[in-house]
């Protein structure tokens, strides 16, 4: 039987080593645990930027240094053209489409558990390891994937779409640890990146002027924004420049006949390419009993008995929301919350859960 169908009786992993302090614990940990550890350092996007500035470089630099501190191999690759084609094209149309993709669910699933995890196994390993923030348990019948300890830095609405055999080779020595902890650790193991920030920026590419960014790739289209009862108060630069419940950014402030309330993002009218806002942040426009998800996944293989009770969030770090799943057919299915939510935002993700299990989850539709 194949590495890929069962996981064989060794020790052997390799754990994706960012530059961040993240990985660089989640190495030492396997480590102290016993684990044969070597490391890899992906650099997948090759454009720079018009300063000719490359994040990853310093990125490197720090994953050797951590490396030689350890005493683990580091081996470099490049998954530029399969970043390219399975996540940064489809986060393209999605944009072009008028829609928020979320890039790194579809990064995690394409790339660090995919094409990562085919890497690895290719080079006799069983293991992968991350430094996300989230848990693993279960049997090789059954995986399943659970929230992270730190309710700050719980992971697992990234990794929804994950599945079982990406599981069945997959370590997150962080799971059940703070970062407050995992910090410390760096620091006293003498970890030169101990005190590096987290990355906010898209996943492999980095921290960027977003409009700029996406200028060099999309043409801006603009367009008129207009209030809900439809009378134009402004212009915008793109629809793709805006997502339901931005606030910033939107230059309508203090105009005449209206509140001194700030402007809010609740929809955006693609056929005629308007911007449409309401004023104040608890605006009924802003709020929505339900929602429609594609591409649902569930990390079982095998979906659940419907109609389900269960929770949910619509974005990273939203407290989980009681709801109710109906299949709409196979792909598709609406949830209905308990409580309106505010801000739904298409193409981010709906993660559901059971409590500390995440059962997976889909792209918002509408």
């Amino acid at each position: 039987m194949s590495s890929e169908a069962l996981i064989k009786n060794t020790n052997r992993v390799i754990v994706g080593l960012s530059g961040g302090v993240d990985s660089a614990v989640a190495a030492h940990l396997l480590l102290q645990q016993g684990y044969d550890v070597e490391a890899l350092f992906m650099k997948n996007w090759d454009e720079d930027d018009e300063a000719g500035h490359c994040p990853a470089e310093q990125d490197l630099i720090d994953a050797r240094a951590v490396a030689d501190r350890l005493g683990i191999k580091l081996r470099t690759i490049s998954f530029s053209s399969e970043y390219w084609d399975r996540v940064f094209e489809y986060f393209l149309s999605e944009y072009r489409a008028g829609r928020t993709p979320n890039p790194d669910i579809l990064c995690n699933q394409e790339i660090k558990f995919r094409a990562f995890l085919d890497y690895a196994l290719a080079l006799g390993a069983d293991w992968i390891a991350t430094g996300h923030y989230a848990r693993v348990t279960g049997d090789r019948d059954k995986r399943e994937l659970l929230k992270g300890l730190d309710p700050d830095k719980d992971q697992s609405y990234f990794l929804y779409r994950l599945g079982q055999r990406a599981l069945n080779h997959s370590l997150f020595p962080l799971g059940e640890r703070y970062k407050s902890e995992v910090r410390a650790i760096a620091e006293r193991e003498g970890f030169p990146n101990f005190a590096k920030k987290d990355s906010t920026g898209i996943c492999f590419i980095g921290e960027r002027k977003f409009k700029t960014f996406l200028e060099r790739f999309i043409p801006a289209q603009p367009g008129e924004i207009v209030d809900t009862e439809g009378k134009v108060i402004g212009t915008h630069d793109g629809l793709m420049f805006h997502t339901i419940g931005q606030r910033q950014g939107l230059g309508i402030g203090g105009m005449q006949g209206h509140s001194g309330e700030p402007w809010y993002v609740c929809g955006k009218d693609i056929d005629n390419n308007r911007l449409v806002v309401a004023q104040g942040k608890h605006h009924p426009a802003l709020f929505q009993p339900a929602l429609v998800a594609s591409d649902t996944h569930w990390i079982s293989g095998q979906a659940p008995e419907i109609p389900l009770r269960c929770e949910a969030r619509i974005r990273y770090r939203q407290p989980v929301q009681a709801c109710e799943i109906r299949a709409l057919d196979s792909t598709h299915c609406e949830v209905q919350f308990d409580t309106p939510q505010r801000a739904v935002a298409p193409g981010q993700a709906v993660v559901f859960y059971d409590d500390d299990i995440c059962l997976g989850g889909g792209t918002i539709q509408q």
